[in-house]
């Protein structure tokens, strides 16, 4: 199954610039890996006020089940807002 994922990423407010640098790097290394499995297809940066952080992806999983433990896992999941569009494919 495909399915579209929108990420709205906040930072808690007082955080260390090191831990979001950390982290940041952490959700990179955790985005190679999901592509390298075939479960990260395409990763996209919509446009964002300034400030905002936002990403757009395309994903494989067996199951919504399956893709929502993946993204729990990702290191900044407790900073995101995701939703979550399942795909089927066009009939035509």
């Amino acid at each position: 199954m495909e399915f579209l994922v929108t990420f709205d990423i906040q930072v808690p407010e007082g955080t260390r610039e090191a831990e979001v640098e950390q982290r940041m790097r952490a959700e990179a290394a955790a985005s190679a890996r999901l592509a390298r499995e075939r479960h990260l297809v395409r990763l996209w940066k919509p446009p964002a006020a300034p400030g905002e952080m936002k990403a757009l992806g395309l994903y494989r999983a067996d199951s919504e089940a399956q893709l929502n433990g993946l993204l729990d896992a990702l290191p900044l999941s407790g900073w995101m807002q995701i939703t979550v569009t399942p795909l089927e494919p066009h009939p035509q």
